[in-house]
């Protein structure tokens, strides 16, 4: 602990009582207690008889610091590292966790106004009658410019989007399974359906058909079905679905992974977990001897609006800017994922890429 920030030899003049540290310190007594037993702020001194805590003055450097990192809402673990270091790498710690703050915040920032336009929606929905929708749509898969064989699968019709990203041995046959056990939604009649019900049950198919767990082989899922003006969403995995509408382009899913679960945490940047050594690594996915707990949405869709589901291939290399940009001009959905994969081999294309994109249309 010697030369961290904050840090400063102790037992220069009298000792404080905790009520008179806490007045000068801003941090409440009850704060002070925790810091103590978190091995965060020590007392200088503590009476063997009464359990009084007493503090250096200069003490005070360390807790104004602890109080202000508290006011910025950084964990009190991230805390107790960034008083170790000395003062420019605190500095550099205190400049990395907001970052990080920064953009977590414009993620949250991105989730509320789906929401809020999801939520309006149902409301216009309630009072007036939906524009009967019908699809424009095309998919691509490209093996990319390093991996040996193709495991990525895609689908599109005018009713079901998916794309599949296998992984392991059998990673491939693993994806085109998943997508096989969907096809035949296309045929169904789903006037009267619970849309998620029957998704979800189609999905179940796929992953009772998944390679065992022993294989270490399986497969993502995304996948839309749509009847009339509703699409149902399912999601496990990494893959991803966004939609462009007039108010921006929102991703409607959110990574099963190791590296996002640390994000979510606070225990990596968006940028670490971008080159984190196991962000292939999923926490849910299509694999024998798992749980299948897929997540599944019901969405409300307009004429004008473009779908993109897609596999990590094109998300780790081409930005979400860019992806905006490409479905925000291209004429159409053909041309939205030949731009797409384009833009992925153009990046290095170090992974498979799969693409769908599904244009509403007024019916």
């Amino acid at each position: 602990m010697a030369g961290g920030v904050g840090d400063a030899p102790r037992g220069d003049g009298e000792l404080l009582t905790i009520g008179a540290f806490a007045r000068a310190s801003r941090l409440s007594p009850k704060a002070l207690r925790l810091y103590d037993e978190l091995g965060l702020l020590t007392p200088d001194r503590v009476d063997p008889r009464s359990g009084y805590r007493h503090y250096a003055p200069a003490q005070l450097e360390r807790a104004r610091l602890v109080a202000w990192l508290r006011r910025l809402g950084m964990p009190l673990a991230r805390i107790r590292g960034v008083c170790e270091l000395t003062p420019d790498a605190a500095a550099g710690a205190v400049a990395a966790y907001w970052a990080q703050v920064e953009a977590d915040t414009a993620a949250r920032r991105d989730l509320a106004a789906f929401l809020v336009d999801q939520l309006s929606r149902k409301d216009t929905v309630m009072t007036e009658p939906l524009t009967p929708v019908t699809m424009r749509c095309a998919a691509l898969t490209d093996q990319g410019l390093v991996r040996p064989a193709q495991q990525d699968a895609a689908y599109a019709g005018p009713r079901l989007l998916a794309v599949a990203d296998g992984y392991g041995p059998r990673g491939g046959p693993a994806a085109t399974a998943a997508i096989e056990a969907l096809k035949d939604l296309e045929h169904r009649d789903l006037t009267s359906a619970d849309l998620p019900a029957v998704l979800e049950e189609a999905a179940h198919r796929a992953h009772r058909a998944a390679p065992p767990a022993n294989e270490a082989s399986g497969s993502t899922l995304t996948a839309l079905l749509r009847n009339g003006s509703q699409l149902a969403l399912l999601h496990v995995g990494d893959s991803r679905a966004y939609v462009l509408r007039d108010s921006g382009l929102f991703r409607i899913t959110h990574d099963h992974s190791l590296v996002q679960s640390l994000v979510d945490e606070g225990r990596l940047t968006p940028e670490e977990a971008s080159s984190h050594p196991q962000r292939a690594l999923l926490l849910r996915s299509l694999e024998g001897g798992t749980a299948f707990a897929p997540d599944l949405q019901l969405l409300e869709a307009r004429p004008g609006e473009r779908y993109l589901l897609c596999t990590d291939g094109l998300t780790s290399v081409v930005p979400a800017g860019t992806i905006q940009a490409v479905l925000t001009t291209a004429d159409d959905p053909d041309q939205a994922v030949r731009d797409l994969i384009r833009l992925a081999r153009e990046a290095g294309a170090p992974d498979n890429v799969g693409c769908v994109v599904g244009e509403t249309v007024a019916a």
